[in-house]
Formats: C-alpha cells, sequence, structure tokens
C-alpha cells in the first residue's frame, strides 16, 4: 500500500490534522466535564476525519471509485461545521463546568476549521470541466 507524503504536508493535509487536534482537545474538555452527549458527537466525528484522512493518506480514493470522494469531503465538512457550531454555542452557553465552556470555545474553532476545508475543497472541485482544463488552470495560478 502507498503512503501519500505529500498528502500530510499539503495544506488540506495541515488542515486535516489540525482538525483532528482540536476535535482530541474538545472531546478531553467534555470527558473532563462529563458531557456525553458532547463525547459522542466529538467522537463521531473524529472517527470520520480520521477515516477520510487516512482515505487520502493511503490513497484509497483512487481505487475506491464508487465515491466522488472530495465531495463526500465537502458534505461532511458542511454537516460537520453547521453542527458544530449549534453544538458549541450550546455548550458554550449552557457550561456548568469550566471543561465544557473550553470544549464549546474549541468546537467553534473546529467548525470554523471545516468552514475552511469545505471553502478549499469546493473550489477545488469542478464538475464538467476535462481535467485537462483543470490542470491549466491550477498552473496559471
Amino acid at each position: 500500500m502507498e503512503v501519500d507524503t505529500a498528502f500530510i504536508k499539503s495544506k488540506r493535509g495541515i488542515l486535516k490534522v489540525a482538525e483532528m487536534a482540536t476535535l482530541f482537545v474538545a472531546f478531553v474538555c467534555f470527558v473532563v466535564a462529563s458531557k456525553t452527549r458532547y463525547i459522542a458527537a466529538t467522537v463521531t466525528e473524529f472517527v470520520i476525519t480520521s477515516l477520510l484522512l487516512l482515505l487520502y493518506l493511503f490513497k484509497l480514493n483512487k481505487r475506491l471509485t464508487f465515491f466522488f470522494w472530495p465531495l463526500v469531503d465537502v458534505f461532511n465538512s458542511v454537516f460537520a461545521a453547521v453542527y458544530f457550531i449549534v453544538l458549541s454555542l450550546l455548550a458554550a452557553t449552557t457550561y456548568t463546568v469550566t471543561g465544557t465552556l473550553v470544549g464549546g470555545i474549541v468546537g467553534i474553532v473546529f467548525a470554523g476549521l471545516m468552514c475552511v476545508d469545505s471553502f478549499v475543497l469546493f473550489k477545488n472541485i469542478t464538475f464538467n470541466k476535462p481535467r485537462s482544463e483543470i490542470n491549466q488552470e491550477n498552473n496559471a495560478n
């Protein structure tokens, strides 16, 4: 199995790693505060983000072609951004333990990273252009 080390060094790879780091910090904060509904949400999104990172890292998106993986990633990013904005605002406004407040703030940072991720991904997705035009546009920029 081939490992794409260039992906980790790219903007998208760094963004995925930053997303996972913020999710982990939010998870630890929610565990300290013992808020199970927030723990479940952060663990679920951590697993999804980890799987997408592994998908791109091991170039499985080239082998598993039954999905258009960048579009799946965009949908995940948009959904997670909206979900975590609501969840984090709820956690930050109704906190009783400081860990919940910090987890909510870190969750808002994560939602911002997901917004950036969805913007970067959606900017790179083209639906009706041949690949040669895409490469020419990327080389011109």
